[in-house]
């Protein structure tokens, strides 16, 4: 499936640490779609990137007040926004 991304946009995988996005949409369908609504992802909301693991692989993310860790692939699923800079207020 191909994805066209606007200027500012990306997947929230591709932000770096320190950096925040806000959700633009939700890519997945069905129960992996439900799950990350669940968990908070859901359009609008600010999302942060708190760190990788060394290998890069599962991300922690900051959300309504709750850390969560996402593998990269789970991570592509989710477009975001870059906020302001980027950077985390």
């Amino acid at each position: 499936m191909a994805v066209r991304l606007r200027r500012r946009e990306c997947f929230l995988g591709d932000l770096p640490p320190g950096t925040c996005g806000r959700v633009v949409e939700i890519l997945a369908r069905d129960l992996w779609r439900k799950r990350f609504m669940d968990l908070g992802f859901t359009p609008g909301t600010v999302v942060e990137v708190v760190r990788r693991s060394p290998t890069g692989d599962p991300i922690a993310y900051r959300l309504r007040g709750t850390t969560i860790a996402l593998r990269r692939e789970a991570a592509a699923l989710i477009r975001v926004e870059a906020c302001g800079d980027g950077v985390v207020p």
